[in-house]
């Protein structure tokens, strides 16, 4: 019997078990009627999976706090034998981690542990922890977690920002750190601020701003406010003069390679110790766009002997008169630096917590200089690892360069780490939380594989991707069933056999069925195959040119035994009616597994990195749009990028990773 009653009572007179407001309560009854129908069966694993995708960003159910909502969701879990299944499987982490944090509160323990004691589901909790033996209690293994402490973090007043720059999609590095935001701020029931440091016009337009925004919907995230480094850029440039009034800015006329050499060097610029007037004087000329002041740059003045380059008197605002700005157009001839301007929105913006990886680790110090000197609060910097992939760059650049080559089709490319690149593949966004939780909060940089990613998403996918067949074009051989009568004989099969939810299809039986090349190869005269979802076949008459099989007779035995056979056989009726579809699967897009920032990419670039198969499917492929996702069966996992129209405008489908090692080109060496 489920202990819930005992924990009410217990909490009785809590006045946050119901809530914090009145949407709070209304979500918390929409979980205790999820309650009600979580139900065990056939869906059971497929509920625990979408609670598990909820709970990828949230510490509780509803709010900051334990709720009703979770006691309910708690009672259901721990009372259900199906869970501890899931758990042996190592399947819902987020689940398991939230019933950890549950089990280790006081109140909620110690009523559990006196009301559900003789519980032989509840008695067998090992997920959430064990005991050393002298009655401390060892936390769970976990594959990581953000389940950190932000330093100097205080309930309801944390603020986080995510920065990212309008000059080229999101990637799967950015959106690891726009979760990592996304998480902290609203653990700690504070705010989140995307902002656009949209601060070089050359690079940045308002298409990226959109895609931006689609990306960051398709992630589930919900910020608080959006803002642009552009909003500030009056009171950017007004600090300059304050800067510059106060010896810590100069302006330099140095050209960009010596000012490049000099820093390098250590070697002060003859500009360093110029008057005050004359920097003034220079300052106006760049905020005119001058042809002299187009030819400055302003500085901060820090230290150029400093051992650390990056507080070598870095730039803080340059000139850009030829481009107009996506939102400001030509209202500004001066912009500040990233470097420059992000300190000062942080401030400016209630900031409180900086989120940076760790290759920004030395401008810790330049950002914590820049914040003082202009005479702003402390924001707390907080680094953690950036995300490393094999066979893979993350440079917008560099990906810029892919696209401007012409080595992909544009930054949704399926062969791109961009969000919009990898869910065009077929990456569910579950998939990709999940990897990001696995990497945690952790500041070790390691270089990941996409096996692991793809191996998750194969675990959301597989239970409900409807079964399907595709035979390729190419040298296909038409096969006699002897002895089956004319016509068309249609029948209905499920579309997947272990989970009747999926739905089901139409079968077509003929006189003539396809069978592709390479399996009509393996097959030996008289040898007694299996012709899947309709019996067994022995095959007689075989005829070849050559290696190449032409044609080939078989006979139905309907008491053949499907366990007996080698030869497991995909097939297709030869139907008039077949749907054409182009089937492709991709490879990396570079050759060497861990670049460097020194390669050059022409050298390293991969030729080959689609294949394509001119194929026939099923009819029932008639029924899917763009996005879907199915099994090709002995194919693998594909996703819809182009519906079916007809002969000329065939369904295109894009192969799925599953996981394994790939068995061609890179990925194979």
């Amino acid at each position: 019997e489920s202990s819930l009653p005992a924990i009410v009572s217990a909490v009785d007179g809590d006045s946050t078990l119901m809530g914090a407001s009145a949407g709070e309560a209304e979500a918390i009854h929409h979980w205790l009627a999820q309650a009600k129908n979580f139900l065990p069966g056939g869906g059971f694993e497929r509920q625990c999976e979408q609670v598990d995708e909820y709970l990828a960003t949230r510490t509780y159910l509803v709010g900051h706090a334990i709720t009703l909502a979770d006691l309910a969701m708690w009672a259901e879990f721990t009372t259900n034998r199906q869970w501890l299944v899931i758990v042996k499987k190592n399947k819902c982490a987020n689940v398991q981690r939230w019933l950890a944090t549950l089990n280790a509160d006081e109140t909620l323990g110690a009523v559990v542990a006196e009301s559900d004691a003789g519980n032989p589901v509840l008695a067998k909790k090992a997920p959430v922890g064990t005991s050393d033996g002298a009655g401390s209690k060892k936390k769970a293994a976990t594959t990581g977690s953000f389940e950190v402490d932000l330093p100097g973090a205080e309930d309801g007043k944390v603020v986080t920002r995510f920065p990212p720059e309008p000059s080229g999609f999101l990637h799967i590095g950015h959106a690891k750190a726009a979760l990592l935001n996304h998480y902290f701020a609203r653990r700690y029931n504070g705010k989140l601020i995307v902002r656009f440091d949209d601060t070089n016009p050359d690079k940045e337009n308002n298409d990226f701003v959109d895609s931006i925004m689609e990306d960051i919907a398709t992630l589930g995230l919900d910020p608080d406010v959006v803002t642009y480094t552009s909003d500030s850029f009056d009171a950017i440039l007004k600090m300059a003069d304050k800067l510059i009034k106060e010896g810590k800015m100069y302006i330099d006329t140095t050209p960009v390679d010596k000012m490049r050499e000099e820093r390098m060097a250590r070697v002060e610029s003859k500009c360093r110790s110029q008057s005050v007037e004359e920097n003034l004087r220079l300052w106006n000329e760049m905020k005119a766009g001058s042809e002299e002041g187009v030819a400055c740059a302003a500085r901060f003045k820090i230290d150029m002997s400093h051992n650390n380059g990056c507080m070598r008197d870095p730039v803080a605002y340059r000139c850009n008169v030829n481009t107009p700005h996506h939102r400001t157009g030509t209202k500004y001839k001066v912009y500040p630096t990233y470097d420059c301007a992000c300190p000062f929105v942080d401030a400016h913006e209630g900031v409180t917590h900086a989120l940076r990886t760790s290759e920004y680790a030395d401008r810790e110090d330049q950002y914590i200089w820049i914040q003082k000197a202009m005479g702003l609060r402390k924001v707390h910097i907080w680094e953690y690892s950036r995300l490393n992939l094999e066979y893979t760059t993350l440079s917008k650049r560099k990906l810029q360069w892919f696209v401007d080559e012409g080595h992909s089709t544009g930054w949704d490319d399926p062969r791109f780490p961009t969000v919009q690149g990898v869910t065009r593949r077929g990456l569910k966004v579950e998939a990709l939380k999940e990897f990001m939780l696995s990497q945690g909060a952790s500041k070790n940089c390691n270089l990941m594989e996409w096996t692991k990613i793809w191996a998750m998403n194969k675990k959301i996918i597989d239970p409900i991707a409807p079964r399907h067949v595709c035979v390729a074009d190419e040298d296909r051989v038409v096969v006699n069933v002897l002895g089956f009568p004319d016509g068309e004989h249609w029948y209905t099969t499920p579309k997947h056999k272990k989970n009747p939810d999926v739905g089901i299809k139409v079968t077509l039986r003929m006189k003539e069925i396809l069978l592709e090349q390479a399996d009509a190869q393996l097959i030996s005269e008289g040898e007694e195959c299996t012709l899947m979802d309709w019996g067994n076949a022995i095959f007689k008459n075989i005829v070849k040119e050559g290696d190449v099989v032409k044609s080939m007779d078989c006979e139905i035995n309907p008491e053949g035994d499907v366990k007996s056979t080698k030869l497991k056989l995909t097939w297709l009726a030869n139907w008039k009616e077949l749907v054409p579809v182009i089937m492709k699967d991709f490879d990396y897009l570079i050759t060497k597994r861990k670049p460097e920032e020194t390669d050059e990419f022409k050298d390293i670039v991969n030729k080959t990195t689609e294949i394509v198969t001119v194929a026939r499917g099923d009819g029932n492929l008639r029924a899917y749009n763009k996005g879907e996702i199915i099994q090709i069966e002995r194919k693998g996992y594909f996703i819809v990028d182009r519906v079916y129209v007809n002969e000329a405008h065939p369904m295109i489908l894009l192969n799925i990773p599953d996981g394994k090692k790939a068995s061609w080109g890179v990925g194979a060496k």
